[in-house]
């Protein structure tokens, strides 16, 4: 398998309430190659949320790189981040960030319309694909929290990124559907060729992929 994924000298810090620097994020060295998939231990407070963030381009890095596919995309401009981020990444965010006036479909579709073009028939397929035909129409509100993130998780793979990144996704969730949504998340990845990359301090949830990094081990602020 070739690198889809090559991170070098990753820096990020911000500024606390007494305005000094605190340094958050620093990796000499991470790789993900193509259709692998990782999970990644760490606390809260380990730096592994702004972690991702800084590989979909939602963060800049203070120094570094982050080659994606061969494209350093580290210090694109915030609109070609965007772009790239639409077309290459997929993202499960804990807190589902599903818009609340819109369905179900419509929410996988509208995050069609940033990359590769609104395709209603994918659409379909992909909350068909995570149990959802008939909860299509419905708005998140009228949904349990376990359909939402399952309404995430499809929104997520809507673009057929290259990459998913999945951030605590079953922080909300009880212990059954947790791992009825890693195992679907997995299993998706997979199907359509998709590198992922989950960070999780829940050992149950790590424990279902077969390579696991800690946090601690990459990351060397604070260390």
């Amino acid at each position: 398998m070739r690198n889809i994924l090559e991170i070098q000298g990753l820096k990020k810090s911000f500024l606390n309430y007494e305005d000094h620097i605190v340094p958050i994020v620093n990796v000499d060295h991470f790789i993900l190659q193509s259709k692998e998939q990782i999970g990644i231990e760490g606390l809260s407070g380990s730096g592994k949320t702004t972690f991702l963030n800084l590989i979909a381009g939602i963060l800049q890095p203070d120094e570094g790189q982050i080659v994606f596919e061969e494209q350093d995309v580290a210090f694109l401009s915030e609109s070609r981040r965007d772009l790239w981020r639409a077309q290459h990444i997929g993202y499960v965010f804990q807190t589902f960030n599903l818009l609340q006036g819109y369905t179900a479909l419509e929410n996988v579709m509208l995050g069609m319309a940033f990359g590769k073009g609104v395709d209603q028939d994918f659409a379909h397929a992909l909350l068909k694909r995570v149990n959802l035909t008939k909860h299509t129409h419905y708005k998140p509100r009228q949904m349990s929290i376990g359909q939402q993130q399952r309404v995430a998780v499809a929104r997520a793979l809507a673009n057929k990124p290259q990459l998913v990144l999945a951030d605590e996704p079953t922080g909300n969730l009880d212990r059954t559907h947790a791992e009825e949504t890693i195992a679907l998340i997995q299993e998706v990845c997979a199907e359509n060729g998709a590198a992922l990359l989950l960070v999780s301090h829940d050992h149950g949830i790590l424990g279902k992929f077969r390579k696991i990094v800690k946090m601690s081990q990459i990351n060397k602020a604070g260390a």
